[in-house]
């Protein structure tokens, strides 16, 4: 059981995307992972898939998710939920910064492009 301050989000290698790890295997997890992120106005993630399921929680902007052929548009106040071994990218649609936090059900995060390389995260999960 831990108690710790939330880190300050770090921008990444990602282009126009902050990150911090809320929760993850570093505290103990292993079936769990809580991530916080800003993507940047005209940001996205790269298309990806992960082996677990994932949540994600819209607190401020206007994103995209895409998901196979589809694109869903969400903001404030939304929940995401992406099946495992989807192939899925959010976009941040708006002009504000897209404020999420994501909810895995696995510790740590696996992330694989969609040829099914691996990507090394730059941050821990």
């Amino acid at each position: 059981m831990h108690v710790s301050p939330n880190p300050s989000l770090t921008r990444s290698a990602l282009p126009g995307i902050l990150h911090a790890t809320l929760a993850g295997s570093k505290h103990g997890l292993q079936g769990l992972s809580v991530w916080t992120q800003i993507l940047e106005a005209g940001s996205a993630t790269p298309p990806h898939r992960h082996d677990c399921e994932e949540v994600v929680l819209c607190s401020g902007g206007r994103g995209e998710l895409r998901i196979g052929e589809r694109s869903l548009p969400f903001g404030a106040d939304s929940t995401v939920t992406i099946p495992r071994n989807a192939l899925h990218q959010i976009v941040n649609v708006g002009v504000e910064p897209l404020r999420i936090v994501a909810i895995f059900s696995r510790s740590p995060v696996e992330a694989f492009f969609p040829d099914g390389q691996r990507i090394d995260l730059p941050w821990a999960s």
